[in-house]
């Protein structure tokens, strides 16, 4: 079996890797949030709970939201450069979109509940604030799959 290699011209090359880099930190700051969300949970301290929820915040915040950002707008640069018009583009390029345009709002609904649950833990050292930052947990998870499903398609490509 013989594999041909994808040919590209060399100016695809940069908004590419930063469309790839942009995808490789989100995923991981969703991850990083969604593992320190599920740990407060458990909460074996109310001063760990506090940590917890800030390091999710944060995260969240300055971590995934300018991933986001680089990942969606190196999206827009490399589908330009390949000269896709909207008329006939893959199923999977669609799903990308998708995925990222509603991921992205989600995000923000991920991040404005993780800050309202590190506001209610600091001020009220470590008691308060759980039904909200679960609701984050469950927004971060779904996220963090939806993600993967787009990962997938962009990497198989079911055309």
């Amino acid at each position: 079996m013989t594999v041909i290699a994808a040919i590209r011209p060399e100016s695809w090359n940069f908004p590419l890797l930063l469309h790839v880099l942009g995808a490789m930190l989100l995923v991981g700051a969703l991850t990083t949030a969604l593992l320190v969300q599920a740990l407060g949970w458990s909460r074996a301290t109310p001063g760990d709970a506090v940590a917890f929820g800030r390091a999710a915040f944060r995260a969240l915040a300055f971590v995934a939201l300018p991933a986001w950002v680089l990942m969606r707008l190196a999206a827009q640069w490399i589908y330009s450069r390949e000269g896709w018009s909207g008329e006939d583009d893959p199923a999977w390029l669609g799903l990308g979109f998708v995925i990222a345009d509603l991921g992205g709002v989600v995000l923000l609904l991920s991040i404005l509940l993780a800050g309202l649950t590190a506001r209610r833990l600091g001020r009220s050292r470590g008691e308060g604030g759980r039904v909200v930052g679960r609701l984050a947990t469950v927004a971060a998870s779904l996220l963090l799959v939806a993600y993967l499903v787009a990962t997938w398609a962009m990497t198989a490509k079911p055309d």
